[in-house]
């Protein structure tokens, strides 16, 4: 099923309902600057909407770069700058790093990985060839191939940027970082939508997650791996 095409006509009228449905003071409180509690790093898809999954209405609350893939590092080896900012420059204590189900970027990666077979276009395989590492990785140690391999493999990649956040010096030590799995399949649970926490900072144990979640979120805590 693919969807009909937005015309300027669709835009505009998409913006007018938006700017409409918003109250006077809708950014009061943010005219002159932000200082957003959580920046959520999220891997770029048009199924999975950042401000939804956390069911942010008011401006100012989420910071959203995202990225195919959803990679905290940079070409150089750095944390992505527009992940950096707001930790940087405006004191954000929480980082989140959100993968989610079916991801495209980490199956074009697995055939990289597994079959020689890249993206055409060279700007889509720069995006892809710092998550190969990750996967060679992942099939050398705890993922298993075969089917389901993608998502174990996303639930393993959101892992390894958390770690990569938790053990950078770019990262202020108070910085929290926490990875989930946004599972639009329901290959974790029976409720799609719903995001899975699978690390906190140097954390992935599910019972100590399970812990750290509370008795209230416990079934929010699951792995593949």
């Amino acid at each position: 099923m693919h969807m009909p095409n937005a015309t300027l006509s669709d835009l505009l009228a998409r913006n007018r309902a938006h700017a409409e449905s918003i109250a006077d003071d809708h950014f009061a409180d943010v005219l002159e600057g932000q200082y957003p509690p959580v920046v959520s790093l999220c891997c770029s898809d048009s199924r999975v909407s950042q401000e939804g999954m956390w069911n942010v209405e008011e401006p100012g609350w989420l910071f959203t770069p995202s990225n195919i893939g959803n990679l905290a590092w940079d070409r150089e080896g750095d944390v992505d700058g527009n992940l950096l900012y707001p930790v940087a420059h405006t004191g954000t204590p929480t980082v989140t790093v959100v993968g989610h189900t079916g991801c495209g970027a980490v199956t074009a990666a697995y055939g990289a990985v597994t079959d020689d077979v890249w993206p055409e276009a060279p700007g889509i395989r720069r995006r892809i060839e710092p998550l190969v590492p990750v996967i060679k990785a992942a099939l050398a140690g705890p993922v298993d191939d075969g089917e389901g391999v993608v998502d174990r493999l996303v639930e393993y990649n959101v892992r390894e940027q958390v770690a990569f956040l938790d053990s950078s010096g770019e990262v202020p030590d108070e910085t929290t970082v926490y990875g989930f799995v946004y599972d639009l399949h329901a290959t974790y649970g029976d409720e799609r939508g719903r995001v899975y926490l699978v690390a906190a900072d140097d954390e992935t144990a599910p019972d100590a997650l399970r812990e750290l979640a509370g008795a209230e979120n416990a079934s929010a805590v699951r792995s593949l791996l």
